[in-house]
This record gives structure tokens, C-alpha cells and sequence, in this order.
């Protein structure tokens, strides 16, 4: 049996209904209509919980409640914040260990880093296998794979195994002193042709690419479809995200003088707003990098409600 799959990739995922007193009621699953939470194979009783919010570690003692069977595994799409590298959607550690008590095994998901969680006395009891491939950038520093759990006179033996990810690389491309746009393009040939160069795999990378330095030059010279055509000349990747950390080194009076890049002056300006408000003194660079994830979310276009809301929980 494969936890990995189970915790991250069964879609519609298995849930339970509720009860009119807020409790949990894991009804069979119907194969047809792709609803429930609970179904018997073999004597292992598998119970499902989708994605619950922000506030999944409240729910922990009723999701136990609802379940009076034996030889029981949990698939229960939430993260644990030790370890999730999702900055939503989990639950403290100590909130998950009631589980350890009903069930044998605890399939984590949501997010893509693999961890394993013990119960105070070092038994393990719940594991997240992070994803058989890399999804987002950063996960390149991850062990990729799945768990392949075996199940005997109801213990459980899961077996993490390896996968083969495609090609992801995060570099950062100094240009530093370049002051001209043609020159600072054949520095950046050069340093991502090396870099593609070191790949041993043939498959098309996913590339998230950082340009840094001081150029003599406005950094909005070298746009993103300038450098994706630049990189069409001799690599195909698979994906590419570029960002443009270039600062402008401009001349005042025989000085040089450092301009701010867009980022560093966005966050210049939440620092004076903030700050201007009594209340939120001494709390302007929390309160700056949570704008600017709420940004973020909203952009990308794809957060619900209740993970805004649950941004906002974690700030207290």
C-alpha cells in the first residue's frame, strides 16, 4: 500500500460527514459517487479527512471520537508545523499525537517535505512522504519518494522508497558591475549554460532563476521575455521563473549611489505605513512579511478564505 499516494494524490479524497452536534461520522465510501470516510479492506479499516483549514488541530479529539474500530489507518491532508514547509494549513505536533492511539498509520499530506512524526515516547506513527515529484521550487533539496507500507498481525512497516524527480535548479546569476544590457545578457549565457552544463539528467529542468548585482543599466532593460528568448538559444526547459533582484548603481556629485530594487522599496513603504499606527509599533517587519504573503496568495489565485484567515491566526 502506497501512503504516499494515499496522503497526497487521492482525488475526490475520502471525508467524513458531521454530526448535528459538530462531531465527526465517517460514513462507508462509495465508490460511485466518490463520497465517505471509511472503508474496510482485509480487516484494515481506512478512514479519510480531506483538507479542514487552519484549524485541523482542533478537530483531533472528535476526528478519534468517531472512531471505534480496530487495525485502523488515517489519510488526513494537513501538515505539521515542525516540520510543513506550507505556511497554512497545519496543525501543532502535540495536537497530532491523540491520533497515534486509533491508528496504526497516519498518511500526512499537504505539503512536499518529507517527515516522519513520533509519539512522545519515540514510536512513529505518522509520515509524510512529500511528493514522488518536485512540484515547487525549493523541493530540488528534498528526498523524493513514497511510502510503500506493509501491514502484519496489525503492525505496520512502511518502507520509504526513492523516486527518480526531474531536473530543478535555483541559481543565483551575478552581474554585478555589468553596464550594459548586451554584456550583462553574455554573463548570464554563460553562468546558466555552466550550470546546465553541470545537469547529468537529459530531461528538460525546471528553472528558477535570480539575477544579482549592481548594474550600470535600469534592471527593467533586461525584461523577462528578453531573458526567456536569451535562454531559448540553447537550453528547453521545462518551466522557468526568473526574478529580477537587480539594484541600479546611478552617480550623484562624483558618488556612487545605490538604488533600492522594487522589492526592498514595497517593503520600505509597508514599514512606514505600519509603523505609523501606534499599535503596530515595533511590529513592522512581522507585519510587512504578512502583507506581502497575502499578496502573494491572492496573485497566485488559487488560496481559499479560511488559509487567508488562518495567515492572519498564526500572527496572533
Amino acid at each position: 500500500m502506497d501512503g504516499g499516494s494515499l496522503g497526497n494524490g487521492l482525488y475526490p479524497p475520502p471525508a467524513p460527514d458531521r454530526t448535528a452536534d459538530g462531531g465527526y461520522c465517517f460514513a462507508p465510501f462509495n465508490e460511485e459517487s466518490g463520497e465517505g470516510g471509511h472503508i474496510e479492506i482485509g480487516g484494515l479499516n481506512i478512514y479519510g479527512l480531506g483538507y479542514i483549514g487552519a484549524q485541523a488541530g482542533s478537530h483531533v479529539e472528535r476526528i478519534c471520537e468517531a472512531v471505534t474500530t480496530v487495525n485502523n489507518l488515517l489519510i488526513f491532508h494537513v501538515g505539521i508545523w515542525r516540520y510543513s514547509p506550507v505556511e497554512i494549513g497545519n496543525m501543532k505536533i502535540e495536537e497530532a499525537h491523540p491520533l497515534a492511539e486509533k491508528f496504526g498509520y497516519v498518511a500526512l499530506g499537504h505539503g512536499h517535505k518529507p517527515y516522519v512524526i513520533e509519539t512522545p515516547d519515540g514510536i512513529p506513527y505518522a509520515f509524510n512522504p512529500g511528493a514522488p515529484e518536485r512540484v515547487n521550487f525549493g523541493e530540488e533539496k528534498y528526498d523524493k519518494g513514497y511510502y510503500f507500507v506493509s501491514l502484519e498481525d496489525g503492525k505496520f512497516s512502511p518502507e520509504f522508497r526513492p523516486t527518480d524527480p526531474r531536473p530543478m535548479l535555483v541559481e543565483v546569476l551575478n552581474l554585478d558591475g555589468e553596464t550594459d544590457t548586451d554584456s550583462a545578457l553574455a554573463r548570464f549565457r554563460e553562468q546558466l549554460t555552466a550550470k546546465i552544463g553541470e545537469l547529468s539528467d537529459e530531461r528538460a529542468p525546471l528553472l528558477e532563476l535570480k539575477l544579482a548585482g549592481r548594474v550600470g543599466f535600469h534592471p527593467f532593460e533586461l525584461g523577462r521575455e528578453r531573458l526567456r528568448l536569451a535562454i531559448d538559444e540553447f537550453a528547453v526547459p521545462l518551466h522557468v521563473e526568473i526574478k529580477n533582484h537587480l539594484s541600479m548603481l546611478a552617480r550623484s556629485g562624483g558618488e556612487e549611489v545605490v538604488k533600492k530594487s522594487l522589492s526592498e522599496i514595497e517593503t520600505d513603504v509597508l514599514h512606514e505605513l505600519i509603523g505609523a499606527h501606534s499599535k503596530y509599533q515595533g511590529r513592522e517587519g512581522e507585519l510587512a512579511k504578512l502583507s506581502l504573503a497575502i499578496r502573494d496568495l491572492v496573485m497566485k489565485g488559487d488560496v481559499e478564505d479560511d488559509e487567508l484567515l488562518g495567515l492572519f491566526g498564526e500572527q496572533g
